[in-house]
């Protein structure tokens, strides 16, 4: 299982997931066609399905393109506002992607379509977690309140394998840590993290165990925590 990382827009990420071992490939939320489909072409693997982590057009917005051209192609989301989506997804359902094992978290708080995917390989574990888990940080709540988002970080998110591979939806990572140093400075893993970070162009995957350390947003217990600190990133 290899993820090959491809910049979009501003800030996007996009995702292509190569399976090695089914001689499939797949996209994570390519919403900029002309970008991830040459990635996709350069593998010479079978291209066999979309996974959408929510509606918002700057990471579905590609779908439709891709769809009318790729024949055969399956596209999972979260709810009827996913483009050209074929299997809607649940809560907890489960799947394979070629020879790979796919578990769907409801993630509300951003959104009520956000899904993250949980996905198992032969030797790895990783999370596309979209707009919900940020490394450092986590989304807007636009469609959720801080209870969601507690819920989606600290219950579903925490609870997976403390080496699994965290790969958000944008690169928000330095501006993140920033506010995460204003509200947790005597924190050393998340100065260490901060300054590591500093010096990459992009700082994906993180893992859940480094998430846990440093962000603050999954470190804050009760919930009305949760939801101040997210008001002050708001204005940060």
């Amino acid at each position: 299982m290899k993820v090959i990382p491809v910049p979009c827009l501003s800030d996007n990420y996009a995702y292509v997931l190569v399976d090695e071992t089914a001689k499939k490939v797949y996209a994570v939320d390519p919403v900029e066609p002309e970008k991830v489909l040459p990635v996709v072409e350069s593998t010479k693997l079978d291209f066999a399905a979309i996974l959408t982590t929510h509606h918002h057009p700057d990471h579905s917005a590609g779908n439709t393109k891709i769809f009318n051209t790729v024949p055969n192609l399956e596209v999972y989301g979260g709810e009827s506002r996913i483009p050209n989506m074929t299997r809607e997804l649940k809560d907890g359902d489960t799947f394979t992607l070629g020879s790979l094992k796919v578990r769907s978290l409801k993630t509300l708080g951003h959104t009520t379509s956000s899904i993250c995917y949980y996905i198992e390989g032969s030797d790895d574990r990783i999370v596309f977690t979209g707009d919900t888990l940020f490394v450092g940080g986590c989304g807007r709540l636009f469609e959720g309140s801080p209870a969601d988002m507690h819920e989606s970080l600290n219950v579903k998110l925490a609870a997976l394998p403390k080496d699994t591979k965290v790969y958000a939806g944008h690169e928000y990572t330095r501006s993140n840590l920033k506010f995460a140093l204003s509200v947790d400075g005597d924190n050393e893993a998340l100065k260490a993290k901060a300054l590591k970070c500093e010096q990459l162009e992009c700082t994906m995957p993180s893992t859940i165990a480094e998430e846990l350390a440093t962000n603050p947003f999954m470190r804050t217990d009760p919930v009305k925590v949760l939801g101040a600190i997210r008001r002050l990133k708001d204005r940060f």
